[in-house]
């Protein structure tokens, strides 16, 4: 996939003398450092995982994810004392989002990646504003409303994922073989399904939901089954600067504070959004309005203990 960097700005009016602060209350930043100093950030983005993370066309980024994260640069931006902030979208991949933070090229991830303890190896996690449920989506007409109806089918993933791994691990799923086909992105492992190349699509709820909703027929599809896995899905950050997670962690909670999360749900999830004006239909979880209300990074091995 050739991948694009794409640039928009954050403009405000006048600097405020005496409410903005400098990158040194927060200590030794390399990541606000860099951003104070190049004018710019790279945030990196999902192409189809929608309604989080996706592009509306025309190398256009948008999503509850990605809103959420140009809300946390601008409280960045206004507490560096920068009158513009630029940012560069950087499309990734389940593959090559945890190296691309890793290695610098991406500064915040703002898609749809699960917060758990491998990963936090490599990467950060700012606090929680999401959790997903790991569902399996399949045709309305195919039967399919069980983990055990999917002997013998073809299961369909994206690669780099962990959605086939905790369909695998389920405990009705003792004795059930099937094959796996692997995407190299949602839109891809959607069309698998959509095509007939699989019986069953397995991912997270919302981006099941989303496709479903995007598809040319949604009453065609329908999401089945049991509840794979709960899963934190949230912002990724460098893992080495500790002080650009705490900035990222302060304008979440300022976000909450404000009151403003309930209307960015009803927004991306329960609203027409673009290009298409689709509806995603998908409720607040109780799990999900929890978060909200107790902001932590808990991984996702907390959130599954029995």
């Amino acid at each position: 996939m050739k991948i694009q960097k794409i640039s928009t700005v954050f403009a405000t009016s006048a600097l405020v003398s005496g409410l903005l602060l400098s990158s040194a209350c927060y200590g030794a930043s390399a990541t606000m450092d860099k951003i104070k100093s190049s004018g710019a950030v790279t945030m990196g983005v999902r192409e189809s995982s929608i309604p989080m993370s996706y592009t509306t066309g025309d190398s256009r980024f948008d999503g509850y994810h990605v809103e959420i994260c140009r809300m946390i640069l601008g409280d960045i931006k206004d507490k560096l004392g920068m009158s513009t902030l630029r940012i560069n979208y950087q499309p990734v991949t389940s593959q090559n989002r945890v190296p691309l933070v890793q290695n610098g090229t991406v500064d915040i991830e703002c898609g749809t990646t699960t917060n758990n303890t491998a990963r936090a190896k490599d990467v950060g996690f700012a606090n929680t504003l999401y959790v997903e449920e790991v569902r399996i989506a399949v045709k309305a007409s195919s039967g399919i409303t069980s983990i055990s109806q999917l002997a013998g089918k073809k299961v369909a993933t994206t690669t780099g994922t962990t959605s086939v791994q905790l369909l695998r691990k389920h405990e009705k799923a003792n004795g059930v073989n099937f094959d796996e086909v692997f995407g190299k992105d949602h839109a891809d492992s959607f069309l698998l399904l959509e095509s007939g190349r699989a019986d069953a699509f397995v991912m997270d709820g919302s981006i099941l939901a989303g496709n479903i909703a995007n598809s040319k027929n949604p009453k065609d599809y329908k999401i089945v089954g049991e509840v794979l896995a709960t899963e934190p899905i949230a912002i990724m950050v460098p893992k080495n600067d500790p002080e650009f997670k705490a900035a990222v962690n302060a304008a979440i909670a300022n976000i909450v504070a404000n009151g403003k999360m309930p209307g960015l749900w009803n927004k991306w999830f329960l609203a027409p959004i673009p290009p298409k004006n689709i509806v995603v239909g998908l409720e607040l979880s109780p799990a999900t309005k929890n978060a909200w209300a107790n902001l932590n990074d808990k991984p996702a091995e907390d959130y599954n203990k029995k």
